[in-house]
């Protein structure tokens, strides 16, 4: 049998794509090819088990500024298929959604199984094939045809799209086929730091501002203008092995190739105090000095960092634990403030994030066209999702990334067929 299209990867991209497929044109053969006993798994895990669907951003523009590789491409395509066309499309399928403080948006059911309930359903009714455990060793093409070999068997399809995420093995395979492959490296994962300033503080979160270093404490450039001079804002959480929460993930995925070259050993420097001007934090300093003169400098923080860590960057800044502020001196107020507004951190290694193992890397951007999704080498050959050289940060934005996508290439597969 030649199959009007086959999907590889049984995961978010390519489940969005084959239903949006075979939702306008039920008259096509479409199959997805799993190459693991389970489909959407990463659906399953995504979110802790709840799956955030996608993030109330809903402005074009402001959407692209998430993603540290491809926001210049997805411009356009968000054009055509948003944030807000993502709630429409589930609820009309009868998955309420919730839009929490933080944007996030989840299933209102807490489950990533509704969005798996609804997948499997919608494929079941619109006749989508779906094999599982079968993963693809080769692919070629002839005579406009694609043929797609697997241990057991191989099939055929008039048209391809490959969305299996950032899979080394397809990646290799679609390198073999002449596409360009930019190495695939981890872009969402925290920073290990040992560090007395942070021992013993794990689950401690507080807002913070944090820019990388390179080893000689000059600024590790991202190509991107005010993460490189400003660096990035939001709240730090401190964990056993170090530190993470968005305002690292934020950083991790922006220098992911930075730090990846620095083989995941570099310096941060960490302002713990961003919301206060820096220009005239030393003044407030002094005046703090005069304000609590009679007070335990290791008491209490006047600038609402939590009492632990206070202590523990007032013992950093050498001021011993019995000194009132007026007893303070010239030295021991630069310390402090040097503490408090430009801590440097060594960081030694990371951690995945979770679960949640998002790469930086894939096919070349330059050879997709993103009105369609197709390549620009490969006739008929379509790419969805994180196997293309697209990440973002987290909060939905990876999957806004792969149910655009699928649409796209829904669309266009819907006239080319």
């Amino acid at each position: 049998m030649i199959y009007d299209t086959i999907i590889i990867g049984g995961g978010a991209a390519g489940f969005f794509t084959a239903i949006n497929l075979a939702k306008q044109r039920s008259d096509l053969s479409i199959m997805i090819l799993e190459r693991g006993g389970q489909v959407l798994e990463k659906v399953r895990i995504s979110g802790g088990g709840r799956c955030n669907v996608t993030h109330a951003e809903f402005d074009p523009r402001s959407l692209t500024s998430y993603y540290p590789r491809g926001n210049r491409e997805l411009l356009g395509p968000f054009h055509t298929f948003m944030t807000g066309d993502t709630m429409a499309w589930f609820e009309e399928r009868g998955v309420s959604l919730k839009i929490e403080e933080d944007g996030r948006i989840f299933p209102q059911s807490d489950s990533s199984q509704s969005i798996i309930d609804c997948f499997l359903k919608e494929a079941e009714n619109l006749n989508v094939e779906v094999g599982t455990k079968t993963p693809v060793t080769a692919i070629s093409q002839t005579n406009d045809r694609f043929s797609i070999s697997s241990k057991s068997q191989t099939y055929e399809a008039k048209t391809l799209v490959i969305a299996t995420g950032s899979n080394p093995k397809m990646l290799k395979i679609l390198e073999e086929t002449g596409l360009n492959i930019v190495p695939a490296v981890p872009s969402l994962f925290t920073f290990n730091i040992k560090d007395e300033r942070i021992k013993d503080m794990a689950g401690l979160a507080t807002e913070a501002r944090v820019r990388l270093l390179d080893n000689e404490g000059n600024a590790l450039k991202v190509n991107h203008s005010i993460i490189d001079q400003e660096g990035t804002q939001g709240p730090v959480l401190i964990t056993h092995w170090g530190m993470s929460g968005p305002g690292i993930l934020k950083l991790s995925a922006w220098g992911a190739h930075q730090l990846n070259a620095c083989n995941y050993t570099f310096t941060i420097e960490v302002d713990w105090l961003p919301e206060l001007e820096r220009s005239t934090f030393p003044e407030q300093l002094k005046e703090d000095k005069i304000k609590y003169a009679k007070q335990n400098v290791a008491k209490w923080s006047p600038y609402g960092l939590p009492k632990r860590f206070w202590q523990s960057l007032v013992k950093a800044s050498g001021i011993p634990q019995d000194l009132t502020w007026a007893d303070l001196n010239k030295k021991m107020l630069l310390q402090l403030e040097q503490q408090l507004r430009s801590g440097i951190f060594r960081v030694s290694g990371k951690s995945t994030f979770k679960e949640e193992f998002v790469t930086a890397g894939g096919v070349n951007l330059k050879e997709i066209d993103f009105k369609t999704y197709q390549s620009k080498k490969v006739a008929g050959l379509y790419l969805a999702g994180e196997v293309l050289d697209v990440d973002a940060i987290t909060g939905g934005f990876n999957f806004q990334n792969a149910w655009t996508g699928g649409f796209i290439v829904a669309q266009d597969l819907a006239k080319r067929l």
